[in-house]
């Protein structure tokens, strides 16, 4: 009596998870997926290294070391640093791509390896407006909605608009970059109306579960988010099988980079992925164990030269493009010298996620 009652329970705890694989969900990808463009590729990610620099002279006057390959002669209109919580973003234009562009820099508030753990056990803890069912990263959203970042990057894409006419518009990041790059990109289209907004990212996380990343590809369907080999961070917060709808799931169109060959003949390849944001056989095929993976992307350096600590440098005679709020925190604004520039971040209620300024 006892065997079967033990068969029967065993039975059921197995039907639970082939049934649950059944239901795996599947991001709604009947929207045009973007085509790859590898020179575009080349371009963003040096962006998107480029705002990792401390020295925000050199990066506000466009002169760094990592400003001088496919990025030369960027124009910058501002460079946000959210001092309070370790954030960086800019925002300028790049006339050879005709676009705005705005980078996010990724986390630099511990050592990656503290960071990468932390993302182990977080879960999906905040309902994104007005979706039903779809749920976020409450860390990734509330570093982008909920700090200096938002407000002083819409005021530099309202200020570029102004002079240059209506451009597109390119927003990228690296890292944790990544993640806010994504909700910029999202936020542009949905609460400002912007059109031709393109997101590419690098090593980014998962940032939300199925539903939202149907709604995301929907809304701002020129996405690319590109992997680099054993990159550990693109596998995280993790990605529960058989529990679909209360798991994070990555949004299309992933482009997986990983080598062939032995010896001195090995090639890059750049896998296009499928529609559902989660192809088994692009970076989900390996094990994500690298972090040395995550910090490098085409052989461009990702991340600041100190990796546990960014140090923030500036000439003194920058503080006349620059405004500063109570927090410490500051925009330098090529288009606003000795103006005063609204930073200060107000509350945001949304939905049942709280977020206030402190």
């Amino acid at each position: 009596m006892e065997r079967r009652r033990w068969l029967t329970m065993a039975a059921i705890i197995f039907s639970f998870f082939v049934l649950s694989a059944a239901r795996e969900h599947k991001v709604n990808s009947k929207y045009n997926l973007p085509r790859y463009n590898h020179t575009l590729a080349r371009i963003l990610v040096e962006y998107s290294s480029a705002v990792y620099i401390s020295d925000l002279t050199e990066l506000f006057t466009w002169t760094c070391s990592r400003c001088n390959g496919l990025t030369k002669g960027f124009e910058m209109i501002e460079l946000i640093v959210d001092v309070e919580h370790c954030l960086q973003a800019f925002v300028g234009v790049a006339k050879d791509l005709n676009a705005i562009v705005i980078a996010f820099r990724g986390t630099q508030e511990h050592s990656i390896q503290n960071w990468i753990s932390d993302l182990y056990w977080k879960q999906l803890d905040c309902n994104y407006p007005g979706i039903s069912d779809a749920m976020v990263h409450h860390g990734f959203y509330s570093a982008y909605h909920n700090t200096t970042l938002r407000p002083g990057i819409m005021n530099a894409v309202k200020s570029v608009k102004e002079l240059y006419g209506d451009l597109q518009i390119m927003v990228t990041g690296h890292s944790m970059g990544g993640a806010m790059a994504s909700f910029c990109g999202l936020d542009l289209t949905v609460n400002f109306g912007m059109q031709n907004v393109q997101v590419m990212t690098f090593g980014q996380p998962r940032i939300g579960n199925a539903a939202f990343s149907s709604y995301f590809s929907q809304i701002v369907p020129n996405t690319i988010r590109v992997t680099n080999e054993h990159d550990m961070v693109p596998h995280l917060p993790p990605y529960y099988f058989h529990f679909p709808q209360k798991t994070y799931h990555h949004f299309p169109r992933e482009v997986w980079l990983y080598h062939i060959g032995f010896g001195s003949l090995v090639y890059t390849v750049e896998k296009v992925c499928d529609g559902s944001g989660e192809d088994p056989t692009c970076s989900r095929s390996v094990s994500g164990n690298s972090i040395s993976d995550h910090l490098a992307y085409f052989g461009v350096q990702m991340g600041c030269d100190d990796v546990v600590t960014c140090k923030i440098l500036m000439d003194p005679r920058l503080a006349a493009y620059s405004t500063q709020d109570q927090s410490g925190n500051f925009i330098m604004s090529m288009s606003h010298s000795n103006s005063i520039i609204k930073t200060n971040v107000e509350t945001v209620e949304l939905a049942n996620c709280i977020f206030s300024s402190g």
